[in-house]
């Protein structure tokens, strides 16, 4: 017996020499642009976190005394949805990681250049509770506030308790925090609006009239947004007791478009001197259930809340091996960060892995400028591309 279990502690550590080598080849494999972009922005090669960047000591008891076939005792079913912001000279992401158990949190990975190396830092995110602690939290919206304090708006999702005999029946809130380093978190109370659920929600980096300005998603349901939905704006005097009493829509939702089901603000927008660059998803359903794709628009410089430019279609949708995953068809993004002109898109796809693709305001700026609107049409559509197809001819004509 004791020959035995000597040999089987032997055999977990060798697995555990196995398993740190692979993780090292994963997490420090190199990244490189693919080919053949569209002038827009490049995508990546690599996903930038994986299930299985997450560190080896949070999923395996490494123990052989305690776990002698090198089990996997905590599994790891997807990392995706993710925040991100500049930090200390390093790009960082706040990464929804979800067991296997269906529950979701958060943890923080950061990289020296923003699109490889990504490790995550030694614990996750330690959220305090509210009085009504959550069943589950995900997908959370960072913001450097000019009021000196960095803001992690998230849904928190609890049980709905006015359906006790529907295990699907959930209540989707905006939970809040705030943190100056991103380790010590204050957790405040959830936002309180006149919608019966609210998703999404965004705080904009700036005051705006002396208040703190938020996107709002409101909706009725838990999935279906009913008589809801479009992308909300409204005012608070007070994060610490955060209420919106009144809701406009910014952005709302459109038959027969990329969005036509539902539609919500991604990441925070980013300043430009032509006005605000703004990155949001939109949602229709299909034969093979609800696609999510990404779309863009500028809003005001000092009118956040009107829109200026709405580029037509989709900006990013899955491609390839982005379209299979644990919610097939989807990409997602809360985050992207802008550095000295440089903008890192981090979307995820099919609610299991993180990518990144990468441009610059510039670049943004102009494609939502002379990307055309959608005409909602197809014979508009068709009138376009040949007004298109004119204006080429005529190019080569000229320049012949």
């Amino acid at each position: 017996m004791i020959v035995e279990i000597k040999k089987l502690g032997e055999q977990a550590l060798l697995g555990l020499i196995d398993r740190r080598t692979a993780y090292e080849r994963l997490v420090s494999r190199a990244n490189e642009p693919l080919e053949a972009g569209n002038g827009i922005y490049d995508r990546w090669k690599h996903p930038v976190i994986t299930a299985g960047h997450v560190p080896l000591e949070w999923r395996f008891d490494l123990n052989p005394s305690t776990n002698p076939f090198m089990m996997e005792r905590l599994g790891i079913n997807a990392t995706f949805n993710a925040g991100a912001m500049l930090w200390q000279g390093k790009y960082i992401v706040v990464v929804r990681v979800e067991g296997n158990d269906r529950k979701s949190f958060f943890a923080i990975a950061e990289s020296d250049n923003g699109v490889d190396n990504f490790r995550f830092w030694p614990r996750p995110v330690v959220l305090p509770q509210t009085d009504e602690p959550d069943t589950n939290v995900y997908d959370m919206r960072l913001t450097q506030h000019e009021d000196g304090w960095i803001y992690g708006l998230f849904c928190t999702e609890r049980k709905d308790l006015t359906q006790p005999n529907d295990l699907s029946a959930a209540v989707a809130q905006c939970g809040i925090a705030r943190t100056k380093d991103l380790v010590t978190w204050e957790r405040l109370p959830d936002l309180k609006t006149n919608s019966g659920q609210q998703r999404n929600v965004v705080l904009h980096p700036e005051f705006v009239d002396g208040k703190y300005a938020l996107y709002t998603r409101p909706q009725d349901g838990f999935i279906s947004v009913g008589s809801g939905g479009g992308i909300g704006w409204g005012l608070c005097g007070d994060m610490t007791n955060a209420v919106i009493d009144s809701e406009v829509i910014v952005d709302n939702k459109a038959y027969h478009t990329i969005k036509e089901l539902k539609n919500g603000q991604g990441p925070a927008p980013i300043k430009t001197p032509e006005g605000w660059l703004h990155l949001a998803h939109g949602v229709r359903n299909t034969a093979a259930g609800l696609r999510y794709v990404l779309y863009m628009f500028m809003t005001d410089l000092n009118k956040p809340w009107i829109v200026t430019l709405t580029p037509g279609g989709h900006f990013i949708a899955p491609e390839g091996e982005e379209r299979v995953g644990d919610v097939s068809n989807v990409t997602f993004a809360n985050g992207w960060i802008e550095d000295n002109g440089k903008i890192f898109i981090y979307y995820a796809s099919s609610d299991t892995r993180l990518h990144v693709a990468t441009s610059s305001v510039a670049q943004l700026v102009d494609y939502c400028k002379n990307t055309p609107a959608d005409p909602l049409t197809s014979a508009a559509c068709v009138q376009q591309r040949i007004d298109l197809i004119e204006a080429n001819e005529a190019f080569v004509r000229d320049a012949g």
